[in-house]
């Protein structure tokens, strides 16, 4: 009963916490926020069971999984953009990063399931994707 009222309760909590709120939402709730997606595409993993239907949208891509968003890539969020520098990722994320190389993760706060911002990185150090997940997938 506790997980029904929670998940009636999500779209409220939704608006108060953008963008990472958008995971977990179901297609009726995105569409419902966001309108029909500009496309549809699949984005093929390393193994069958991780293929992912994806709605584009202006503000970013939703990665679905079954019925529900558990992933967003963006442009830009935390104060971060698509081009900004390792030092500038670092510097608006906090001690709370991990730099990893490649990219950085970072935890985010959430009472429903775990979450993540990862920043990738390439060679030179600089920002060519944001995303915030459900860490637990």
């Amino acid at each position: 009963m506790l997980l029904v009222l929670l998940f009636a309760a999500f779209p409220l909590l939704a608006e108060q916490d953008e963008p990472q709120s958008f995971v977990g939402l179901t297609l009726e709730q995105l569409i419902a926020r966001l309108g029909v997606p500009q496309t549809v595409f699949v984005s093929r993993g390393a193994e069958l069971w991780q293929d992912d239907v994806v709605f584009q949208y202006p503000l970013g891509n939703f990665y679905i999984h079954r019925n529900r968003v558990w992933q967003v890539s963006l442009r830009e969020t935390q104060s971060i953009r698509l081009g900004d520098t390792r030092a500038a990722v670092l510097l608006a994320l906090g001690e709370g990063a991990r730099d990893l190389g490649r990219h950085v993760v970072y935890r985010l706060p959430s009472a429903l399931w775990p979450m993540a911002l990862r920043v990738n990185l390439n060679e030179a150090g600089v920002v060519t994707a944001i995303f915030i997940y459900r860490s637990d997938y």
